[in-house]
C-alpha cells in the first residue's frame, strides 16, 4: 500500500507499505478522505513528529474493509471518521471520560501513523459512524468542525450575542457558522490574509475585515450598531490576535483561546489593565469532547452534518491523489496557493 511518511523534518516520501492486520478490538480502515490541518505544516517543516518516520494526518475518514478478533461484524463495510486521540483508558482523566486530556496519550498523525496513507489500523472506541447524508470527504471535515464547535460551546453564548474571531482560516469560518447556529445575533472575522478575506466573503459572510490593528474597533462597532464583542475568539495563535481580542470584547466579555501559538505570546500592559477594567473572562479550550456515552461533541458535528445544518465541503480549496499529496504541501509551505482546507482523497468517491 502507499503511504505518505515524514522522515526527517522538512521531508515527505511515498512509500510503500505492507498492509497492517487489524488486531483485536480493531478494525482495518481504508482511508477515502485526510485533511491537511493547519497545524501539519509547521509539524512537517519544523516541529517534526515524535518519532521518524511517521504518517502524518489526524483528520480522516474512510471504509471498514477487515475486522480483527470480538469485532461487532455489522461493523464492516461501514463508512467513519475517526477520532484521533488515542487514550490510555487507566489516567485520573480517563476514568472521569475527559479523553483528550489523557495523560499518557498517543495522537494518530504524530505520535502515531495517521492518514496520509491507504489503510491504517484504529481502534474501535475511536469510529464514528457516518450516515448516508455525509460524504468522506465531509467525514474528514468532522474532527476540524468539532474543534470549532468546543470553542464555541465553551464559551456559553446566548442568544443575541455579538462574536468576533480572530482568524479567518477553516477553523475561523467553522466557528462562525458555529456561532450562527447557537443564535448569534452578528458574526464578524478578521484576518491579514487578503486572500482569505476574499474567501469568507464569497462565503457569504458580511463582516469581514483586515486585521490592522487599528481600525478594528471602529469596524466592530460599526459592524454591531456601536457595540463591541460579548464573545471574541482567537484563532491564529500569535500575541498581536490575543492583545486585538481583548481590546474588542465589552465590558464582562469572554474571550476564548483557540489558536496554537508558535511563539511566545506577550501581553501587552494595556491589554493586561483593560482586561481587568472591563472584568473580561478568559476561557482556554484544547481539542474538543468526546464521551462515547455521555456529552459526544462529535456527534453534534456528525448531527448536523446530517441534517445539512453544518456546511464543510465549501470550504475545500483543493483535492489531490496520493500521490500528489506532497506536491499539494509543498505548495501551501511556499505559499504558491492559497488554502483553506487540502484534501487527499482516494478514488474520488463521495460514497461506496
Amino acid at each position: 500500500m502507499k503511504a505518505i511518511e515524514l522522515t526527517e523534518i522538512g521531508k515527505l516520501e511515498l512509500v510503500e507499505k505492507k498492509r497492517p492486520k487489524p488486531k483485536s478490538n480493531e478494525v482495518l480502515l481504508q482511508i477515502k478522505a485526510c485533511g491537511i490541518c493547519g497545524s501539519d505544516i509547521p509539524r512537517v517543516y519544523q516541529n517534526g513528529t515524535y518519532h521518524f518516520p511517521t504518517v502524518v494526518g489526524h483528520e480522516f475518514a474512510g471504509k471498514i474493509v477487515e475486522l480483527g478478533e470480538s469485532v461487532d461484524q455489522s461493523l464492516l463495510n461501514q463508512r467513519v471518521a475517526v477520532f484521533p486521540v488515542l487514550p490510555c483508558f487507566h489516567c485520573r482523566y480517563c476514568l472521569s471520560g475527559d479523553y483528550v486530556q489523557c495523560e499518557n496519550y498517543h495522537y494518530f498523525g504524530s505520535r502515531n501513523d495517521g492518514g496520509f496513507e491507504e489503510y491504517l489500523t484504529v481502534p474501535t472506541f475511536n469510529l464514528v459512524p457516518l450516515t448516508d447524508n455525509i460524504s468522506y470527504e465531509e467525514g474528514a471535515m468532522i474532527e476540524p468542525a468539532t474543534v470549532a464547535q468546543h470553542a464555541i460551546q465553551k464559551s456559553n453564548i446566548k442568544l443575541g450575542d455579538n462574536v468576533v474571531i480572530y482568524g479567518a482560516g477553516p477553523i475561523g469560518i467553522l466557528v462562525a457558522r458555529w456561532a450562527q447556529l447557537a443564535g448569534a445575533n452578528r458574526v464578524a472575522l478578521f484576518d491579514i490574509d487578503k486572500k482569505a478575506i476574499s474567501f469568507a466573503k464569497n462565503l457569504q459572510f458580511e463582516h469581514v475585515f483586515y486585521n490592522d490593528g487599528q481600525s478594528n474597533l471602529d469596524n466592530i462597532q460599526r459592524a454591531f450598531n456601536g457595540e463591541l464583542a460579548n464573545i471574541v475568539v482567537e484563532a491564529t495563535g500569535n500575541s498581536h490576535s490575543f492583545n486585538s481580542c481583548v481590546q474588542s470584547i465589552r465590558k464582562f466579555g469572554t474571550v476564548v483561546l483557540l489558536g496554537n501559538p508558535h511563539s511566545d505570546m506577550t501581553l501587552e500592559r494595556k491589554t493586561y489593565d483593560q482586561l481587568m477594567r472591563k472584568e473580561g473572562k478568559i476561557v482556554s479550550v484544547y481539542n474538543d469532547v468526546y464521551k462515547k456515552y455521555q456529552k459526544n461533541e462529535w456527534e453534534v458535528t456528525k448531527n448536523a452534518l446530517d441534517r445539512k445544518a453544518l456546511k464543510v465541503k465549501d470550504l475545500i480549496t483543493q483535492k489531490a491523489q496520493i500521490d500528489n499529496v506532497i506536491n499539494l504541501f509543498e505548495q501551501i509551505h511556499d505559499k504558491k496557493i492559497f488554502s483553506c482546507k487540502s484534501m487527499m482523497v482516494i478514488n474520488g468517491k463521495e460514497r461506496d
